[in-house]
């Protein structure tokens, strides 16, 4: 009986254990063969994880290899809170907010989280690193970045604009270049322990690709000089707004491009999006006389008229359809060439009126208003040049003296570089070429001709009449000693509320110099200055203080050019 109870027992136990036999095998084999791919991911992410490793963002260069964007070394902070304990967590959350800028409320939330990688703080300076590090908080731990540093602050802003936290371009060349400039991230895979621990044990590792750097046409010294006139004019004359391009006429090279008010490429969160602005491509307005280029090009390329050709002015009234046009000051009779000089309204209307709006709709379109000059900078306008079929009958008295039309600063600096340029259009530019960190061009960009606006004849005829403007017209404030300059002064009623005010006013001036071999053009706007506000005034002695410096540190760099050769 106790034999065949025992017997019973062994029996039990042997078949109760080749069931857990074959219950744990078969549990085997299906976490080996069909949760393997699973389970292995589930033990992947717990002892290892993927860091994306930043790519170095290439640097912006002036013309003469100075640098004007650059990336420094920066700490970004991260924790982990799904292997953080409630203490580790409540630490962190008295500690960090004093000796960082984290708000509690932020960092509560970011805490809250069920991740293993949550940011904290992006681009920390090496200082603020070192005083969270020492603080040794449990579940935070930080990864090398790089952020954007702008070593000359406002300095061609508008032109090299800035990256976010991301080193992500925003605004400026950073932003139309950014494709080059950011690279291509590398990736890391590194190795923890049961506990979350890093080993800095690299299971693999992809190395990022840096970006290209940008060499601009830009001078930093020229660019220095036009902010610093700038700079006292804009607050001389109480104006809101202001713009300065400075063009090489034979190449199309932007040398310096100013707009204001600016703004500090390294305090972006303190400007505001007015300050950001790039008027100077961005911001169109009605030029008033200096559009008067192109009514004198288009009469003497076709022949109509010629510089000794007199023309009654009305002794300062004369009607156009149911308009009255005035000139500032009454003239009688005048020549061609001293209609431009004395910049009158109604001697340049009457020539017009001999034109007709085709022609001069047809000139103004060589000189490429109404639209686009395709300069490498974002945030272009074309402006506005109506056709013929949509003028009304006033429009003959205003088009040709610079109203019913829109134009910016570039394409007003582009169109007189063209007349400097024998006629030839050049298109502008920003940047000479891109390269990698070794040195080896990836892309070269080079002087394009656009047009042939004018005849290099009708050009050289239109410089003497400009020379004239400056030497005993509306433009004398322009005048340089020793250097010949040849310009045209505009003064424009602003439209507000969509009349013309009588006393707002863009004040401009065109200009470039040596008129006999020009090195240099520009175009220089203000914006509602007061209590003066005539071209001839306000934007003619910036030219002069402006073109003064540049020319001579031009001749200074010649010299030394030649010397090293």
């Amino acid at each position: 009986m106790h034999k065949r109870r025992y017997s019973l027992r062994f029996i039990s136990l042997f078949f109760a254990f080749v069931f857990l036999l074959l219950f744990f095998a078969v549990k085997l084999v299906l976490i080996q063969v069909f949760k393997f791919e699973y389970l292995s991911s589930r033990a992947d992410k717990q002892h290892s994880h993927t860091i994306k490793i930043e790519p170095k963002r290439g640097t912006i260069y002036d013309r003469r290899m100075r640098p004007l964007a650059v990336n420094v070394p920066a700490y970004s902070l991260y924790a982990s809170p799904r292997t953080m304990t409630a203490f580790q967590k409540e630490k962190v959350l008295k500690e960090l907010p004093r000796i960082a800028d984290i708000s509690v409320e932020f960092l509560t939330e970011r805490l809250n989280r069920d991740k293993s990688f949550i940011w904290l703080l992006r681009k920390l300076s090496p200082e603020e690193m070192v005083r969270i590090e020492n603080k040794k908080l449990k579940g935070l731990n930080f990864i090398k970045e790089s952020k954007r540093n702008y070593p000359s602050q406002s300095l061609a802003a508008h032109v090299i604009g800035f990256a976010g936290t991301d080193n992500h371009g925003l605004e400026g060349l950073e932003l139309k270049y950014n494709e080059s400039l950011h690279g291509h991230f590398g990736l890391a895979r590194i190795l923890r322990d049961a506990r979350q621990k890093e080993l800095l044990i690299e299971k693999s590792f992809l190395l990022p690709q840096d970006g290209f750097d940008l060499v601009l046409t830009i001078d930093q010294t020229i660019q220095y000089i036009v902010e610093r006139a700038m700079d006292k004019a804009f607050d001389k004359h109480n104006a809101i707004g202001a713009s300065l391009v400075l063009i090489n006429p034979k190449t199309g090279e932007i040398l310096a491009m100013v707009n204001r008010p600016t703004y500090d490429l390294s305090q972006i969160s303190l400007s505001s999006t007015d300050s950001r602005r790039n008027r100077a491509v961005s911001d169109m307005y009605e030029p008033g006389s200096v559009f008067k280029i192109v009514t004198a090009s288009a009469a003497m390329e076709e022949g109509i008229v010629f510089e000794d050709d007199k023309f009654f002015c009305e002794n300062g009234e004369y009607r156009v359809s149911n308009h009255i046009l005035h000139d500032h000051h009454p003239h009688g009779t005048l020549t061609f060439r001293e209609i431009i000089e004395q910049s009158s309204n109604i001697g340049t209307v009457k020539i017009a009126q001999l034109l007709g709006g085709e022609i001069v709709n047809k000139y103004a379109t060589r000189y490429r208003f109404g639209r686009r000059t395709g300069i490498d900078l974002p945030g272009e306008v074309s402006g506005v040049l109506k056709p013929v079929s949509q003028w009304s009958k006033t429009s003959i008295g205003a088009v040709p003296i610079g109203h019913e039309v829109g134009v910016t600063a570039l394409q007003l600096a582009c169109a007189v570089a063209a007349i400097a340029n024998k006629g030839i259009y050049m298109k502008p530019y920003v940047v000479k070429y891109v390269k990698d960190r070794k040195g080896e061009i990836i892309n070269e960009f080079y002087p394009k001709p656009v047009a042939q606006v004018i005849s290099e004849e009708t050009a050289k005829r239109l410089t003497d009449i400009l020379v004239g403007v400056v030497e005993s017209g509306t433009g004398r404030r322009a005048r340089i000693k020793n250097v010949k300059v040849a310009g045209k002064t505009g003064t424009a009623q602003k439209i507000v509320n969509r009349v013309y005010s009588h006393s707002k006013f863009y004040a401009t001036f065109i200009g470039f110099a040596p008129a006999d071999d020009p090195l240099i053009a520009m175009a220089i706007m203000f914006d509602e200055p007061h209590p003066s506000h005539y071209g001839g005034t306000v934007s003619a002695p910036v030219f002069r203080e402006v073109a003064e410096s540049v020319l001579k540190y031009l001749e200074a760099e010649a010299v030394i050019k030649s010397t090293e050769e």
